[in-house]
């Protein structure tokens, strides 16, 4: 999967969306997570999205992927599930019962409920693809677009975890030969049960102005898309960027950008910097890691690097393309 530029987005996606709605309080926008729609006096967070470029644990990526762009809405727990899986002709039922063992796997974790969906064998394609929506419904709702000039920067666990176990999942032998130990594959791949940020974005929900799950373009993308949609610049300490060792050694032996990579399970929120002792505290209670790695300034949209003090790579705009999808696509795609 690659994206659509963001001007594409806009020149031929968010020009065709039918009637308006009142009721959409927020609809298709660059760096938004999920839709909120307006449901008597709750708010519903509405969620799809495919998986494409996972072999192994697509059913945990299935249900865990769009699950975090439904708790980064705020205070709204993804509850209900709906699920299309379209296979090649060589899944067999063992296969589909480790799919769909892995999905009751996730649900079961969350809290949450397959309702529905679709699954058929689909001819043309050589991997299974899935797309999930998720649903929740809260009494209010966070958005990426909410950071505000003085609020400090905080991210969750590590960059790429994501990137890094699609990475040691589907390139072993490719890391191998390139002299990255078997306990490192190993260790990397079970990053894979790391990938929510369900009950960290539940937690911070009452205290973040923004908050944003960064997937396909890693956490720089995910950075500049809040930056956009805020209408801010962030000025990002990147030696405060948290990263595994696992990760380090396997995205240093295939030469790409961590940065730059497949990062669910990393929350990005921007925080009130009066705010940011209780934040710390809460996390401290679950158990999870953090860093705060920048601020929300004024000036023009953007982000802005820094190491040591002194400004490095110059500002960031536009769309990344990500560099593990990148790589995957040069190996399987068509």
């Amino acid at each position: 999967m690659v994206k659509l530029s963001n001007d594409a987005l806009r020149r031929i996606i968010f020009t065709n969306l039918g009637i308006e709605d009142g009721d959409v309080i927020i609809g298709p926008r660059v760096g938004e997570d999920a839709a909120i729609v307006k449901v008597g006096n709750k708010y519903m967070a509405v969620h799809t999205d495919p998986i494409t470029g996972a072999a192994e644990g697509i059913g945990w990526f299935a249900i865990n992927i769009v699950a975090n762009d439904i708790a980064v809405r705020g205070g709204i727990k993804p509850r209900w599930f709906l699920l299309t899986l379209l296979l090649p002709r060589d899944v067999d039922e063992d296969g589909i019962k480790a799919i769909m063992s892995d999905v009751n796997k996730a649900l079961s974790e969350l809290g949450g409920s397959l309702i529905g969906g679709h699954t058929e064998y689909t001819p043309g394609i050589d991997r299974v693809i899935a797309s999930t929506m998720a649903i929740g419904i809260g009494d209010r709702y966070v958005t990426t677009s909410g950071a505000k000039p003085g609020d400090l920067v905080l991210v969750t666990k590590y960059v790429a975890l994501e990137g890094t176990a699609v990475l040691a999942s589907d390139f072993t032998d490719e890391l191998l030969s390139r002299g990255v130990p078997k306990e490192v594959i190993y260790r990397a791949r079970n990053l894979l049960r790391e990938i929510s940020i369900v009950k960290e974005a539940l937690e911070l929900a009452d205290i973040a102005n923004s908050m944003h799950d960064p997937t396909e373009g890693g956490l720089l993308q995910g950075l500049l898309e809040v930056a956009e949609a805020s209408n801010v610049r962030l000025k990002i300490d990147v030696d405060k960027i948290p990263i595994l060792p696992e990760t380090k050694q396997i995205f240093n032996a295939l030469g790409i950008d961590p940065l730059k990579s497949l990062s669910s399970g990393m929350l990005i929120a921007t925080i009130p910097r009066e705010r940011m002792q209780d934040a710390i505290s809460r996390l401290g209670r679950l158990g999870v890691n953090y860093s705060v790695i920048g601020e929300v300034m004024n000036g023009e949209p953007g982000v802005e690097l820094v190491s040591g003090g002194e400004v490095v790579g110059g500002k960031v705009r536009g769309f990344i393309t990500d560099e593990v999808m990148k790589l995957w696509h040069g190996r399987y795609g068509k």
